[in-house]
């Protein structure tokens, strides 16, 4: 199943600049997930990160992880509307820079779920090469009435 930025907008509750996922290539919900994010000159922590050697910064790459995991369980029907909620990072490796020009490919797979609580390991690739990776965890939580997102 494949999933464009129009409906991923509907699941996730990021906006720009902080939604990192722009579309679902592959997906079984709660088992596995392969995103694409398109990293392009404009990117808004480009100008500071690093002037003159722009470098995707480490932290967002686990962020692209952590949202396309949520894609990921947010797509179960009894997690529809919930939010997502970071728990946790494990044997996280930075293996290359991501450039601007790089399409980043994360291919998120189920370790185990237990309730509402999640873990997962993450790759992300450029042209099939890995560039970072990592295990997390996180819950998704049913937001509170009135609460804002």
């Amino acid at each position: 199943m494949e999933i464009d930025a129009k409906r991923l907008l509907k699941i996730l509750p990021h906006r720009y600049p902080f939604l990192l996922v722009d579309r679902v290539l592959e997906v079984e919900p709660g088992k596995r997930i392969v995103v694409r994010k398109n990293v392009t000159h404009n990117e808004p922590y480009f100008p500071g990160h690093f002037p003159g050697n722009p470098i995707m910064p480490g932290v967002l790459q686990l962020e692209l992880m952590a949202q396309a995991a949520c894609v990921m369980y947010l797509l179960l029907p009894e997690f529809e509307g919930w939010e997502p909620r970071f728990g946790g990072l494990e044997k996280v490796r930075f293996r290359r820079p991501v450039v601007p020009g790089d399409v980043l490919e994360v291919t998120v797979e189920s370790i185990k779920t237990r309730g509402n609580l999640g873990w997962a390991s993450a790759t992300i690739t450029v042209e099939g090469k890995v560039v970072s990776e990592g295990e997390m965890s996180f819950a998704l939580v049913k937001p509170e009435e009135g609460e804002g997102v």
